[in-house]
């Protein structure tokens, strides 16, 4: 039964991943009408909701945009923070979508940020305990539950940040709608690519899940 469920999420994670691919390709090669690099969208964004302690800055590779609400800053990627197109418009906004949340105390973005000190240690030491656990369960069988345990952290904060992202994209969407910045013909692209990035969390949680799953599968097949 297992896996069943680990080729259903494999084949999901590989549709998803090139759905968005192909989606971010083509929202890339849509110009923005505003004439706005991804930097200027970002800026504007932030001074809509009066966000003024945040700062914008470029960081090195590809799609490793992201809001760092400790220094409070919007990374964007160089191709994003640069480029004047549709998808670069979208991703900046996204992102400016977090630092919105964090500003007005979204309460998803709040249990996240809490979850995170916990998810940042233990994803640091469970490996080793589950080896342990597997290792030891037929004399020790707790070190294997301790891993469970451990493991189910990182599983909650996948689905926690689930409605983080998805409300980050819904933001972000319904933001360019209210200041013209892409036109009405790109929107969907704009959408669709938004909703494609999103998707992934969804996957993600899903491959947490079932891997989830199969230790607890291990632990009561050992167990028997």
């Amino acid at each position: 039964m297992y896996w069943i469920l680990f080729i259903a999420v494999a084949v999901l994670s590989y549709v998803v991943q090139i759905s968005f691919q192909r989606k971010f390709q083509k929202a890339s090669e849509l110009p923005l009408l505003s004439g706005m690099a991804g930097r200027e969208v970002a800026l504007k964004m932030l001074a809509d909701h009066g966000i003024r302690d945040v700062k914008v800055t470029s960081t090195p590779g590809q799609l490793t945009d992201n809001f760092n609400p400790t220094n409070k800053t919007v990374n964007l990627s160089e191709a994003v923070y640069n480029e004047v197109n549709v998808a670069a418009a979208a991703v900046a906004a996204h992102e400016c979508g977090h630092a919105v949340q964090h500003a007005t105390g979204y309460f998803p973005v709040r249990v996240r940020s809490t979850l995170v000190p916990v998810v940042s240690i233990t994803a640091k030491v469970v490996p080793f305990v589950l080896l342990a656990g597997m290792l030891l369960i037929n004399v020790f069988p707790q070190v294997m539950w301790l891993g469970i345990a451990l493991f189910a952290f990182s599983t909650l904060f996948s689905f926690v940040t689930l409605p983080v992202e998805i409300d980050a994209s819904r933001r972000a969407l319904a933001w360019m709608d209210r200041a013209d910045i892409v036109d009405p013909s790109n929107r969907d692209e704009a959408r669709g690519a938004l909703r494609a990035a999103a998707f992934t969390y969804v996957v993600a949680a899903l491959s947490s899940l079932a891997t989830l799953v199969y230790y607890l599968s291990i632990f009561s097949g050992r167990r028997n």
